[in-house]
C-alpha cells in the first residue's frame, strides 16, 4: 500500500487528469506512481515534461538500459518492474539484454558504456574519476551526450526516490528479486 496519499482518478482536477490520460494513452493504463504524483499537479508536470523531453535524446534502448541500470542501483522496485516492462512491450529489449542492463551492462558494448557510466555516476553521486569519464568517451559518446546520459540518471533517480519513499503497489509485471543482479 502506498505511503503518500493518492487521490483516485475521478479526484483529479482536468489539467493533471490530462496529463494522466496520455499517460494512460501511451502505456495503456494509469501507473500508480503517475496517480500518487498528481495529487501535486507541478510535480506531475515536471516528471512527465522532463520524461517527454527526455525522450528526446540517445536511442530508446540505451535509455531504457541506463534507467534499469540505475534503478537497480537505488533497488526501486517499482520502477524495475515498469522499466522492465517498457523495456520488453515497448522497447524490444529480451530479457537477457534487460537482466544486462540491471547489472549496468549490454550486449551492445557502447550502451555498455553507458549503462557503466550512468552507474558510476549515482553509486559516486556525480562525482565520477577522469577514467570513468575517458571509459564512456572512448565509447564514442561526446561531451553532449554524456551530459545526456547524466539527465536521463537523474531522471530515473527522481523517480526511484519518488517511488521508494511511497513503496506503492506495483501495478504492473514484476520483476523477480530486485537485488537479484547488481
Amino acid at each position: 500500500m502506498s505511503r503518500l496519499n493518492t487521490p483516485s482518478l475521478e479526484d483529479v482536477p482536468a489539467g493533471p487528469r490530462q496529463i494522466l490520460d496520455k499517460v494512460g494513452g501511451t502505456l495503456g493504463f494509469v501507473p500508480a506512481m503517475f496517480t500518487t504524483i498528481a495529487s501535486n499537479p507541478a510535480v506531475l508536470e515536471a516528471v512527465t515534461t522532463l520524461q517527454s523531453t527526455m525522450s528526446r535524446v540517445l536511442d530508446a534502448k540505451t535509455r531504457h538500459v541506463i534507467a534499469l541500470a540505475v534503478s537497480q542501483a537505488n533497488e526501486c522496485a517499482y520502477c524495475l518492474a515498469m522499466h522492465t516492462y517498457v523495456s520488453s512491450e515497448y522497447g524490444g529489449m529480451s530479457g537477457e539484454e534487460i537482466e544486462l542492463a540491471r547489472a549496468g551492462s549490454s550486449t551492445d558494448p557502447r550502451r555498455a558504456a553507458a549503462a557503466r557510466f550512468a552507474r558510476r555516476v549515482v553509486d559516486t553521486r556525480g562525482q565520477v574519476s577522469d577514467g570513468d569519464l575517458a571509459a564512456v568517451r572512448d565509447a564514442g559518446y561526446t561531451d553532449p551526450d554524456v551530459l545526456a546520459i547524466i539527465t536521463v540518471a537523474v531522471q530515473a533517480l527522481l523517480t526511484n526516490f519518488i517511488n521508494n519513499v511511497n513503496q506503492p503497489e506495483i501495478d504492473i509485471p514484476a520483476v523477480d528479486s530486485v537485488g537479484s543482479s547488481s
